[in-house]
């Protein structure tokens, strides 16, 4: 008669050492997905406030390009001269001439023609905690001279801008200024305009406790395609008939 033996071998538990170890990894690939996770939070939070401060900008240089691309001819009947000696504050205050301008629209509510004068005028920020100053474009639809003029309408543009400077290329060198009145010396026409005009615009160092440098200027270069001349000597010819 077979006698039933128990089983020799008895089923042992996890020791205490193996269940630290086991805590101690699920520990570490816990820390190591937060981690990456965390990073990749952090990553995607500097793309969308890049992406944000970006956005302003683009689309203000866009509406400043498009204002230098539409540059009418000086002298018009709603056009007046493109000068830019008078200005010399460049930090505050208006900061461009008066362009001329064929970016109006014409509609119902604003029965004017296309052709606004823009400027472009740094002010101070609305939160005085920022640093830098405010880009805003003043337009100004209503050019009759027999009519009352309007207040210019305000367009914000940016925030953070420390300064702009234009300046105008005269086919062999950039000028910091320009008059449309003066002969061209080698020409003799009057109405002159540049060959292209050279915006500089200095953003603001943000506030962050450290002392960094001053980032590079955004530069924004626009070829002049109108070229409107007028000869002096044609001109009192023409007044002599």
């Amino acid at each position: 008669m077979n006698t039933a033996f128990p089983d020799s071998r008895r089923t042992h538990g996890f020791t205490l050492l193996e269940l630290l170890i086991a805590v101690m990894v699920f520990a570490i690939v816990l820390a190591a997905m937060n981690s990456v996770l965390y990073g990749a939070l952090r990553l995607r939070n500097r793309a969308s406030e890049s992406l944000e401060q970006a956005l302003p900008m683009q689309q203000g240089l866009a509406i400043l390009k498009r204002d230098l691309e539409n540059i009418v001819m000086p002298g018009g009947p709603l056009s007046g001269v493109f000068q830019t000696t008078a200005i010399t504050n460049l930090v505050g205050g208006q900061s461009s001439p008066d362009f001329y301008t064929s970016t109006g629209l014409i509609d119902q509510t604003s029965p004017w023609a296309q052709i606004q004068r823009v400027s472009y005028v740094l002010a101070d920020p609305t939160n005085r905690a920022a640093a830098g100053r405010e880009l805003i474009r003043a337009v100004e639809r209503n050019l009759l001279p027999a009519t009352m003029q309007d207040e210019p309408a305000e367009q914000w543009l940016m925030s953070g801008v420390q300064g702009m400077t234009f300046y105008y290329y005269d086919g062999t060198q950039w000028r910091d200024s320009w008059d449309s009145t003066t002969t061209d010396p080698t020409t003799g026409l009057t109405n002159n305009l540049p060959k292209a005009i050279k915006v500089l615009i200095q953003l603001a160092a943000p506030e962050t406790g450290r002392a960094l440098s001053a980032p590079a200027p955004v530069e924004l270069v626009v070829p002049v395609v109108v070229q409107a001349r007028t000869n002096r000597t044609q001109q009192a010819g023409g007044g002599s008939r």
